[in-house]
């Protein structure tokens, strides 16, 4: 393997030291998506969302429950729940 520069070095410690707000970012931006997505389109950002939420700790109990919902004003308050910690 060739050897990274200090400023690719960098640029991968910063991606880790914010993983978290990253992922926060993109659960955002999906529970937009699922306020605009219809039908089909629906289901497959939900599919996109079991994995984000999972990876931002949240239970599989709330999971479910999201999920049986279906209502995104609930996953917006989840995620607002989760910028706050």
């Amino acid at each position: 393997m060739a050897k990274r520069s200090a400023y690719q070095d960098r640029i991968i410690r910063n991606y880790y030291q914010n993983r978290d707000a990253i992922g926060l970012q993109r659960l955002s931006e999906l529970v937009t998506d699922l306020y605009l997505a219809e039908g089909k389109a629906r289901q497959r950002v939900w599919k996109q969302l079991l994995p984000a939420l999972q990876k931002a700790g949240v239970s599989q109990s709330r999971i479910d429950h999201l999920v049986q919902a279906d209502n995104p004003a609930l996953l917006a308050s989840l995620v607002q729940e989760l910028m706050e910690q």
